[in-house]
C-alpha cells in the first residue's frame, strides 16, 4: 500500500473513533503509530509532542500532521490532517444546521473510553520520560501547577520551566544518552517560508479584523490545545455580536462529544454564521497558522536538536509534558468521562483491551460506544 494511502487509512479510522479531546488523541496516536505500526519510536514521538507543546495551535492536530509528514512527506501531512479532521468538520457542521446528540449514551461511552486511552498513554510515556526521581518530580510539579492555576500561560510556563530545569540538571548526562533518531527533515525553503507566511497572516488578521480573520487569530495565539481555544473564540466572536451566546454554548457542548480535533468548533461557528461555505472558511482559517508553525517548528528543531543544551532541555520538557498529560487525564478527560460505576467499568475494560489484549483503538471505540448505548 502506498504510504500516503496508508496515512489516509490510519488517520481516517482515528478521525471517526478518537474521542475525548487533544490529550486522548495523543494516546490514540501513540498506541497506533508507536506501539502497533512502529512508524517511529517513543523517543521520536516524545520529540514531536514536545514541539507541539511549545507551539501555539491545535496540539494534537499538529502532532498528527508531523506524524503524516514523518511517514509520507508533505502529501502525508496533508492526508493526515484531512482524514483526521473531516469527520469532525462534517459532524460539527451538521450539529449547527440540523441536530444535537451530545447526551446520547454512545457518546458518553466514548468519553469513558478516552479515560482508558489517556491513562494508557500517560503511564507508557511516564515509564520512559519520567522514570527517575528528578524527572518524576518535574512531571508531578507540572501537573499540580496546571491544575492549581488553570491558564494557557501556566501551560506554556511549565513547559519552559521544565526545559530550564533540564538544562541545569541534565547537561552532564547528555553525552551518556544518545538522542532519538532524527525526524524526517523539512527543506529550508518550506521551514523559513512557513514562518514568514505565519506572521504575515497574523498581522493581516489583527489589522483587518472581521469574523473569519478571528479564526486565524485564535489558531495563531492559543497555547494548550483544543479546550483552551473555546473560551478564546467566545471573546473573538460572541463579544462583537457575530454569534449569539446560546448558539455558542450549544456548540461548546457539541464540541465535547465529537471525535477528532476540537478546533473544528470553528466549523460549527462558521456554519451558524454563513452555512456550509462559512464552515469551510472558518475551518481552514483556524488550522492554517498551526500548520505553518508545525512546518517551521520541525525545520528549526531539526537544525538545533543535537545541541547539548537543547538535548538537556528536551529531557526536562518531556517530563513536563508527562505531567501536563497527567493533569489533563484528571481534568477534563476523567471529569467528563466518568460519572458513575458504569462509565468507570467501561473505562477499565477499555484499558484492559488496549494494554493487555492489544485490541486496536478503533475496535475499543466501537465497543465503548455500544456499551455506552446499553448502559448509560
Amino acid at each position: 500500500m502506498p504510504k500516503v494511502l496508508e496515512v489516509l487509512r490510519s488517520f481516517g479510522l482515528l478521525g471517526f473513533t478518537a474521542f475525548g479531546g487533544p490529550t486522548a488523541h495523543l494516546g490514540y496516536f501513540r498506541t497506533e503509530f508507536v506501539e502497533r505500526k512502529k512508524w517511529l519510536d517513543d523517543k521520536q514521538y516524545s520529540e514531536i509532542v514536545a514541539i507541539s507543546q511549545l507551539l501555539p495551535g491545535p496540539g494534537s492536530s499538529q502532532v498528527g500532521m508531523a506524524l503524516g509528514y514523518q511517514r509520507a512527506g508533505f502529501a502525508g501531512m496533508t492526508a493526515a490532517w484531512f482524514a483526521f479532521t473531516l469527520p469532525s468538520v462534517v459532524l460539527m457542521t451538521a450539529f449547527a444546521l440540523l441536530f444535537d446528540a451530545t447526551d446520547a449514551g454512545w457518546t458518553l461511552g466514548l468519553l469513558a473510553a478516552a479515560v482508558a486511552v489517556v491513562f494508557h498513554a500517560v503511564s507508557g510515556m511516564a515509564r520512559s520520560m519520567a522514570a527517575t526521581p528528578l524527572t518524576a518530580t518535574i512531571a508531578v510539579a507540572s501537573g499540580i501547577a496546571v491544575l492549581a492555576l488553570p491558564s494557557a500561560f501556566t501551560h506554556l510556563g511549565m513547559i519552559l520551566a521544565a526545559g530550564l530545569v533540564g538544562i541545569f540538571a541534565f547537561k552532564t548526562l547528555v553525552d551518556e544518552t544518545p538522542p532519538a533518531a532524527p525526524l524526517r527533515a523539512i527543506p529550508a525553503w518550506a521551514g523559513i517560508g512557513s514562518l514568514i507566511l505565519f506572521f504575515i497572516g497574523l498581522v493581516a488578521a489583527i489589522i483587518g479584523g472581521g469574523f473569519y480573520p478571528a479564526f486565524y487569530q485564535a489558531g495563531a495565539t492559543v497555547f494548550g490545545g483544543g479546550h483552551v481555544v473555546l473560551p478564546l473564540l467566545e471573546k473573538l466572536v460572541v463579544a462583537p455580536g457575530w454569534i449569539a451566546n446560546n448558539d455558542f454554548l450549544a456548540g461548546y457542548s457539541a464540541a465535547q462529544a465529537v471525535p477528532g480535533p476540537m478546533f473544528t468548533f470553528a466549523s460549527y461557528l462558521g456554519a451558524v454564521h454563513g452555512g456550509i461555505a462559512g464552515a469551510l472558511i472558518a475551518t481552514v482559517a483556524i488550522f492554517i497558522p498551526g500548520t505553518l508553525l508545525t512546518i517551521a517548528g520541525l525545520y528549526f528543531w531539526g537544525r538545533w536538536r543535537e545541541a547539548p543544551l537543547l538535548q538537556a532541555a528536551i529531557k526536562g520538557i518531556n517530563a513536563g509534558v508527562v505531567g501536563l498529560l497527567g493533569a489533563a487525564l484528571y481534568d477534563p478527560v476523567f471529569t467528563h468521562g466518568i460519572n458513575g460505576v458504569a462509565s468507570l467499568s467501561i473505562a477499565a475494560v477499555c484499558w484492559l483491551g488496549l494494554a493487555k489484549w492489544k485490541i486496536p483503538p478503533w475496535a475499543i471505540a466501537l465497543g465503548a460506544a455500544l456499551a455506552g448505548w446499553v448502559l448509560l
